[in-house]
């Protein structure tokens, strides 16, 4: 099978499309032919071999998210059969024509859509379903903020908390974005470069906040949260230090946290898809949950996909289609 392979750490340029032998399912596993994958700012991350701190293996094939056919099960999966259409959560893998997944993180494509639109669902629903539900507990009512507002991760919380009933602001680098966001729900959105998103939300407050970026963020993201606030990290691109007044986490209750998905056990990412087939996959059916994609690449264009990426010119999910 044709797969996208990470030859050494580097730019674009060192993703090759090369032939790896397809592998067999374990008995928990089943054996997808993948018919599209979600390119991820992980993955440039991991192309780098700067992810989570850990050095990326020679010969890793990238890919976090996935959709298409089940063509084989393991001896011990008993939900799903071959000719089932998914998308799936898978650690690596992604980029290629076949890759084998834990059953447990699979869900199935939802009715109407296209496997590029289910493939760009895993890994943002995943990612914003744990940090802004689970652990920030983003209710009904309350002002969320998520910065990045058109990035994949962006685009998803927005409407998953839209959908549920909070008040959403989010932050871009221009009009256009803003102008995105804000169709897709989003009260206000600010563009970063030409208005300071701290004096713009200082006089509403905010419960929950989603940061990817970091650095100066960090202190004004603080000093915008309510009392009994949630800061929650998923990454931090401008940097992961900074300055913080600990009083303002003591006098009002603020809660400071963060998470990457990918290392998490097996049995956790199950709980996880179970939870979110129960709460969210309801809300694509009913409408609520629109896909936005921005561009999609074949197999062999991989390094151009991954060209855009790093250069934030997207509003949206970047896709390949094998």
């Amino acid at each position: 099978m044709k797969a996208v392979v990470v030859t050494q750490p580097g730019g674009p340029e060192v993703l090759q499309v090369q032939e790896k032998p397809r592998s067999a399912p374990a008995p928990q596993q089943v054996l997808v032919k993948v018919h599209a994958a979600g390119v991820n700012r992980p993955d440039v991350f991991l192309r780098k071999g700067k992810y989570g701190g850990a050095p990326t293996e020679p010969g890793l094939v990238l890919g976090l998210e996935i959709a298409g056919e089940i063509i084989e099960v393991g001896a011990e999966v008993t939900r799903w059969q071959p000719g089932d259409t998914v998308c799936a959560l898978v650690a690596a893998g992604g980029y290629a024509e076949y890759t084998v997944v834990d059953a447990r993180h699979c869900l199935p494509v939802p009715t109407g859509w296209s496997f590029e639109e289910a493939a760009s669902l895993p890994e943002t629903v995943f990612t914003v379903w744990h940090n802004v539900f689970q652990k920030g507990q983003l209710k009904n009512g309350e002002n969320f903020l998520v910065h990045g507002g058109s990035s994949g991760i962006g685009i998803t919380a927005i409407q998953l908390a839209v959908a549920l009933g909070a008040t959403v602001f989010a932050t871009v680098g221009s009009d256009e974005k803003c102008r995105a966001c804000e169709k897709l729900g989003a009260t206000r959105c600010i563009n970063y470069k030409t208005h300071d998103f701290e004096a713009e939300l200082e006089a509403e407050g905010v419960d929950v906040i989603l940061d990817m970026i970091g650095g100066d963020y960090i202190a004004k993201n603080i000093r915008l949260l309510r009392p009994d606030g949630r800061l929650e990290f998923i990454n931090a691109m401008q940097g992961p230090v900074a300055e913080i007044n600990v009083l303002d986490l003591m006098a009002r209750r603020l809660t400071l946290s963060g998470s990457t998905l990918r290392p998490r056990s097996a049995e956790f990412k199950a709980a996880l898809a179970s939870d979110i087939e129960e709460h969210v996959w309801p809300l694509l059916a009913a409408g609520k949950f629109k896909p936005m994609i921005y561009k999609v690449f074949p197999l062999s264009e991989a390094a151009e996909a991954h060209r855009l990426m790093e250069s934030s010119e997207h509003i949206g999910k970047i896709m390949l289609r094998m």
